[in-house]
């Protein structure tokens, strides 16, 4: 029966839309990217330590993530507090990934922001598969 429902998320809907999304999921990601790296800054020059920066630069991201993503990029048959709900505990779920990849990019050497610039690379496809499959099914 679920292996069904993911059937029907994957295939209810043609080629064409997959990328529609996952275009859109990129644009308004680079204004989350915007929120969570300018705040990201703004903690270091404060001096805040990186990781920790990061970490609540992520969370500055989500708002507009979810608004974008609930209103511009999918169109979710579930309500917003069932959504959010969902939205929540992907993103709780990607806060903690995101903090242990720049981390695991530092401990290999990699210079902060191009760490930075690896972990978010990573969670954009991930997330993107997230939100579909899950988040803001149809």
């Amino acid at each position: 029966m679920r292996l069904r429902r993911y059937h029907r998320l994957i295939y209810s809907v043609t080629r064409a839309e997959w990328v529609r999304e996952f275009v859109l999921h990129v644009l308004t990601g680079v204004l989350t990217v915007v929120a969570h790296y300018s705040l990201m800054w703004l903690l270091i020059r404060g001096g805040m330590v990186a990781v920790a920066a990061s970490g609540i630069g992520f969370l500055a991201g989500a708002v507009t993530r979810f608004f974008l993503s609930y209103t511009k990029v999918f169109s979710p048959a579930d309500s917003v507090p069932v959504t959010l709900i969902r939205f929540m505990t992907a993103l709780g779920a990607q806060w903690v990934v995101n903090i242990l990849l720049l981390n695991a990019f530092l401990m290999a050497g990699l210079m902060l922001w191009f760490a930075q610039v690896g972990a978010t690379v990573v969670l954009t496809f991930v997330n993107y598969l997230v939100y579909r499959l899950w988040v803001f099914r149809a």
